[in-house]
């Protein structure tokens, strides 16, 4: 491979292609960092490696936390308003964000499809998958928004405070239209990041949160003769920024596919029902685990709402240092499955290997600097959303907690997005639903209400939650990703 070609891999984030050759050992734990070279084969380079993949995975983080970012600054923005808002805010979030992520869980399959079709040369095939996509997410639109609007009458009746009720039912029925530019953002991000084109992405969040900023502080406070429309206007600046991220990655989608002399919407493909059921198979999964895994969080914050106002502030503050660290695994995991896929679209199942376990040890190594943070400052960390003392008093305490699963959760969400790369998405499916709603969920409502442990009973629970699940998904990984290097090693022999 010459070494301009290298270059160009990187580039387009990429693995090096390392030509090795699987273990003379028949066994399935072959060592894929310490393996035989032929004679004028370079060995593999872990560092050159761990480079490529940093390459790829730091944009898509910085993504990632750009959406955190979006939804942290709405929590400050209405913080002003009282902790009424703080928790209309986020309990708003926690009804619509289930349904919504899985529209978005459904173009999932996406990451499989085109970074396999890439990792072979099928770049033909990476558009006609993006199609299928967006057919999708059309289909799929109307039927999230009805449920949103449905999910948001149940869960702001009976038992939750007034005040935060009646300021979560406008809030949430104005972001429902932000819904479709949703999903249409979610089908080109896939898209762009499984053809290496991730730069884009991490403009088109960063450049929001600017939009979203400086419309959250025209609308909620009312500026430049505009109403203050309080929560509500904190709903309009996420909807138009929704728009405005859509548009950047269609039109950044445009740009890749003119470079290639292949106009984007002059050969647009008409529905294909294969291509749209192949898309289904891995999606509907996946969607599935993302919503098990959101809407466990979503339903402790339901269970938070029912304790005092203090606690269902702190529990959302508390929720949003905890999805702000998340991002980065989640952002290494969703490079881990263009790696993967990428390499087993090559033929290369050893570099598949590779990316899984460095993209592993990448995510858990994140998450333990994040829960030393998390014990050693938690005031200063919590103060950011407000001063209560009160707030900051059990936010501490709660952060402790938080602190003790941040591994587990790095470990869970990169292996993750590692088995979605080898096309698998049903046993994430299957261990979030054992994991959170069989264990984690009943273990902590039993702890928080029956036994009198309040909000530390519920992060109790979701703890127990995330241990279990990522126990089980690494050695899932570790299981699965051994497979194709055995069929490799069997078909040599």
């Amino acid at each position: 491979m010459s070494s301009e070609r290298h270059s160009d891999d990187i580039q387009a984030g990429q693995l090096p292609d390392v030509p090795v050759r699987a273990s003379d050992t028949p066994s399935a734990e072959i060592d894929v960092f310490e393996q035989d070279v032929k004679p004028g084969e370079r060995r593999v380079n872990i560092g050159e490696e761990l480079r490529a993949l940093l390459t790829l995975a730091i944009p898509v983080v910085l993504s990632e936390l750009g959406w955190m970012t979006m939804t942290i600054v709405d929590l400050i923005m209405v913080g002003r308003l009282g902790p009424a808002a703080i928790g209309a805010v986020g309990l708003g979030n926690a009804i619509y964000y289930a349904p919504s992520l899985f529209g978005i869980g459904l173009l999932l399959g996406l990451d499989t499809l085109v970074s396999q079709s890439w990792g072979a040369g099928r770049f033909d095939d990476c558009h006609r998958s993006l199609a299928q996509a967006m057919y999708i997410a059309l289909a799929f639109t109307p039927v999230l928004m009805l449920g949103m609007l449905a999910a948001l009458h149940i869960f702001t009746g009976r038992g939750v405070d007034p005040a935060v009720a009646a300021l979560t039912r406008p809030y949430v029925s104005l972001l429902n239209w932000g819904t479709f530019p949703l999903l249409v953002y979610g089908g080109f991000r896939r898209y762009l990041q499984g053809v290496g084109r991730v730069r884009p992405v991490t403009f088109a969040l960063i450049s929001a949160n600017i939009v979203n900023l400086a419309f959250n502080w025209i609308f909620i406070y009312g500026h430049f003769g505009f109403p203050a429309m309080g929560v509500r206007g904190s709903a309009l600046s996420t909807v138009l920024a929704r728009i405005y991220m859509a548009a950047v990655l269609v039109y950044a989608a445009w740009a890749h596919e003119n470079e290639r002399g292949h106009a984007l919407f002059a050969h647009w493909p008409s529905p294909d029902v294969a291509r749209i059921r192949a898309l289904l198979r891995l999606g509907l999964p996946a969607a599935s685990q993302v919503v098990l895994e959101v809407a466990a969080f979503g339903g402790a914050t339901v269970m938070a709402s029912h304790l005092s106002a203090i606690s269902l502030a702190t529990h959302e503050i508390v929720l949003s240092c905890a999805a702000y660290t998340y991002m980065v695994p989640l952002g290494i995991s969703a490079a881990a499955a263009v790696a993967v896929g990428h390499a087993i679209g090559a033929g290369n199942p050893a570099r598949a290997r590779r990316a899984g376990l460095l993209s592993i040890a990448l995510g858990a190594g994140f998450m333990a600097v994040m829960a030393i943070l998390l014990i050693v400052i938690p005031r200063p960390i919590i103060s950011i959303w407000t001063r209560d003392a009160h707030v900051l008093a059990l936010g501490a305490h709660i952060l402790a907690i938080v602190a003790g699963f941040q591994i587990f959760d790095g470990i869970q969400t990169v292996s993750t997005g590692a088995l979605r790369g080898l096309g698998e998405t049903r046993f994430p499916m299957l261990m979030n639903l054992t994991g959170y709603w069989i264990l984690g969920l009943p273990f902590g409502a039993l702890l928080c209400f029956h036994f009198g442990w309040g909000l530390s009973g519920l992060w109790v629970g979701l703890t127990v939650s995330l241990i279990l699940i990522a126990v089980v998904l690494i050695a899932r990984w570790l299981k699965d990703s051994s497979k194709p290097l055995v069929a490799a090693q069997q078909a040599s022999s």
